[in-house]
């Protein structure tokens, strides 16, 4: 290809002004020759032609907002005439670009400018990229004009040879703007204009595919609904035919819940709020949202038992043998529920059953260790009251709109528990067990057991209010009982509406009745043995109470019992054991391996941990119940220099308190007791509590430390069957403490035999079962000095303190 070469000539030509138009080189166009510049402009270059040789030539430059173009093109007037319409009109076609200079004089009304040509130079043969970028602009070109059918066209674009021509084609383009041709005009160099001429139009193409796949989807969306729409129509119409078929009324779904409400038992309240959602219902359109939300609020209302009661069972009698049938101990629980039973009646017998809108619900708080029965209790309840049982567990539940449900304005909402424990249970006084409340959190979505404090309030759940019901829904006559293994743990303000009732865990004997009329019964079943098949002697069953566990409930008794069974279940069928098996204490061991538990009084008594002075046993309330607690003391070899005192067993602050008091009172009072204190000064003293893993606090191991210390300065043994709880005083007063039941419910279980209580919890005596008191020798103290009479063992020989 021959190089494109235009001299640089110097022109002075008129100017005919281009107002939001831009004319490219090598395009003709027609202009209108009503406007008076462009008139005026064609008039002196066919007035300058008359002196000359050639066609008219004018001077085309772009006008943007009042301001020229540094450029413009050559163009020759190629036919002066009339246009479509029938207004005057010239044909021009443009020839090249002309920088523009200093204006000058000329024929005419026109203006005329001084110019020069401008010169478009390339090398021949064209460099790769260029004949690249030739190649991308007409692939490109050709492709926009086939999606708008310009056929015609594309063979022209494609025998244009030229860069600068190539480039210049893109004027025709209707979608560039007014300044991207300007800047097209103003582009000198030929591979620079292609470049930019390549890059608007690849800009174009995507943003006319973006815009093809927005209509596409959009039509297709339109499409759908459209089809919808008839295929609704087309269904209701099928419908209709077939109601008319079966002789069937017409009716709509309004009607069909008009037609429920009116024939529901509801409250008059709840009844009027059910119409005022069905008119809106009427009023809305199928494809309404707020349609659906309405229809799932009327069927939960519908499905509620607004008015449906069970009759409860008043054979007082009869509901107090289901409690014992059921649960062995326990008395606190079924004197409670056998008291609420009795009141009802009486309260019916009298007419009292509703008095201010309320019923005569009941509020208990059941708490104990695990494995006690709490969580069976509730059904066992239920069962002797003649009531439906719900249970609702809130381990974990964190949100409150889990208790009072979610506002309907939300997608998915629903009822809270609460309402969907009483649509379950299918009447309005069900007994609905509240699982581990105790293990409700709260965090940003708010706090559960806040929202608990209506429910379980017997002066306002009469009116409770759930936040999707908005309606009054009465739970004063539900009987809600609530289980925790922590007292702490409950809010107060939750634990004030409730009534306490401690569940503190088995004695030995009512273990071994457990085991022998529940626990064995069902394991016999799972393990797939017949009752005659494998029989556990009593003493077995005590055994493994005893021995082989150590807890206030009976779950790992269960898990010990299903183990024995599964062991002989096997034997069995490989053939090394023959049926019926009764099983003795003396086969435990071959069967299930070692005791775990054996109390201290078994152990021989080198290997007892009171075997050494400084040693005592004192006795604690855990999550788990009572249990025993060790306390072991020592002194620092004076050698060291390590005075004061060390206290290790991961310690609360209060029982550290307690172990300073303890030593201040056998310093000021060691010479009255016989003890050798004055070494005390220059020593150190470290009291540890094993099993340091687990945290310790309170005041109960205040006369347990005392007496380690005294044992300890003493040389004198600590009674290995004696174990002792309560706090002391700087006067060596023995102060009252908490669990004293639990504590000595632990003493049994661990074999001790001597128990030191403060004098002040004596009346807490009557709570622990007779069977454990007749084994227990139980000492109410007011004094340490009591205790240390009692719980030290003579001296043989006077001892020295000892590191």
């Amino acid at each position: 290809m021959a190089s494109e070469s235009v001299a640089s000539v110097p022109l002075t030509l008129p100017v005919l002004p281009l107002d939001d138009e831009v004319v490219l080189p090598g395009m003709v166009v027609p202009l209108d020759l009503s406007d008076n510049e462009v008139r005026a402009a064609v008039e002196a270059a066919q007035a300058a032609a008359r002196t000359g040789a050639g066609k008219p030539r004018v001077l085309l430059v772009p006008r943007v907002d009042g301001t020229y173009a540094s450029t413009g093109v050559l163009g020759t007037v190629e036919q002066v005439g009339r246009l479509s319409d029938g207004d005057p009109g010239a044909l021009i076609r443009g020839l090249g670009r002309v920088r523009i200079g200093a204006g000058t004089t000329g024929p005419g009304a026109a203006l005329w400018v001084e110019g020069s040509t401008v010169a478009e130079t390339l090398p021949d043969p064209l460099p790769g990229s260029v004949a690249e970028l030739v190649k991308e602009y007409k692939a490109l070109a050709t492709s926009w004009l086939k999606k708008r059918g310009a056929w015609q066209v594309v063979d022209r674009v494609q025998q244009i040879d030229g860069v600068g021509a190539l480039a210049d084609n893109s004027g025709y383009s209707p979608f560039l703007t007014v300044a991207q041709k300007v800047e097209l005009l103003e582009t000198a160099d030929p591979v620079a204009r292609l470049r930019l001429a390549t890059a608007q139009l690849r800009e174009h193409l995507a943003e006319q595919d973006v815009a093809e796949t927005i209509a596409k989807d959009v039509q297709e969306g339109v499409d759908r609904q459209q089809r919808e729409f008839l295929l609704r129509r087309q269904l209701e119409a099928v419908r209709k035919e077939l109601r008319d078929l079966n002789g069937e009324k017409e009716g709509e779904e309004s009607d069909d819940y008009r037609a429920r409400l009116e024939a529901a038992d509801l409250p008059e309240k709840v009844r009027e709020a059910a119409l005022k959602e069905l008119d809106k219902l009427e009023r809305s359109s199928d494809q309404s949202p707020e349609g659906s939300w309405i229809r799932t609020w009327l069927d939960t209302v519908l499905e509620l038992p607004w008015n449906e009661r069970t009759e409860d069972q008043y054979d007082i009698q009869g509901a107090k043998a289901v409690l014992d049938a059921e649960h062995a101990g326990l008395d606190d629980v079924k004197e409670r529920i056998t008291e609420y039973l009795a009141v009802r009646k009486r309260r019916a017998e009298r007419g009292l059953g509703v008095v201010g809108g309320r019923r005569g619900g009941a509020v208990l708080a059941l708490v104990g260790p695990p494995g006690v029965g709490k969580t069976s209790l509730g059904e066992s309840v239920a069962h002797a009251m003649g009531r439906k049982f719900v249970r609702v567990a809130l381990g974990g539940v964190r949100d409150e709109a889990e208790i009072r449900g979610h506002r309907r304005t939300y997608v998915g909402a629903l009822p809270g528990r609460i309402v969907r424990a009483v649509k379950e249970a299918g009447s309005m006084n069900p007994v609905v067990l509240l699982d581990e409340i105790d293990k409700v959190g709260s965090d940003f979505r708010g706090d559960p057991a806040a929202a608990l404090l209506e429910v379980l309030d017997p002066a306002q759940n009469h009116t409770f209010r759930d936040h999707y019901l908005e309606v009054e829904l009465d739970l004063s006559d539900v009987v809600f009982l609530a289980t925790a293994n922590v007292l702490e743990a409950i809010p107060e303000a939750l634990l004030d509406r409730m009534e306490l009732v401690r569940l503190d865990g088995y004695t030995e004997d009512e273990k071994v009745v457990i085991a022998r009329d529940h626990l064995l019964p069902r394991q016999l079943e799972r393990a797939g043995l017949e009752p005659d098949e494998v029989v556990l002697e009593e003493a077995s069953l005590r055994k493994l109470a005893g021995e082989y566990t150590r807890e206030a409930g009976v779950r790992t008794l269960e898990r010990a019992v299903a183990r024995l069974l599964r062991k002989v279940a096997a034997q069995h069928e490989l053939g090394d054991r023959e049926l019926p098996f009764t099983v003795g204490p003396e086969d435990l061991r071959d069967l299930i391996g070692r005791p775990h538990h054996v109390p201290e009084s078994a152990q021989d008594p080198a290997e007892r941990r009171t075997a050494v002075p400084g040693v005592a046993t004192g006795l604690a309330v855990t999550g788990a119940g009572g249990d025993v607690l060790f306390v072991e003391a020592s002194l620092a070899d004076p050698e060291t220099g390590a005075a004061g005192l060390t206290l290790t067993g991961q310690l609360g602050d209060v029982m550290k308190e307690s172990a300073q008091i303890a030593l201040s009172f056998l310093r000021s009072h060691g010479a009255e007791l016989e003890l050798p204190v004055t070494g005390l000064k220059d020593r150190g003293v470290h009291i540890h509590f094993p099993a340091g893993a687990v945290p310790k606090d309170g005041p109960s191991a205040g006369i347990t430390m005392t007496t380690a210390l005294a044992s300890l300065l003493s040389g004198r043994l600590v009674r290995t069957d004696v174990a002792m709880t309560g706090e002391v005083s700087l006067t060596g007063r023995v102060l009252p403490i908490g669990g004293v039941k639990q504590k000595l419910l632990a003493a049994h279980r661990a074999g001790i035999t001597t128990v030191v209580i403060p004098k002040r919890n004596e009346a807490d005596l009557d709570d622990v079962p007779a069977e454990v008191l007749e084994k227990l020798e139980v000492h109410p103290v007011t004094d340490v000095r009591q205790v240390l009479e009692i719980a030290l063992s003579p001296a043989a020989l006077p001892v020295e303190v000892a590191a």
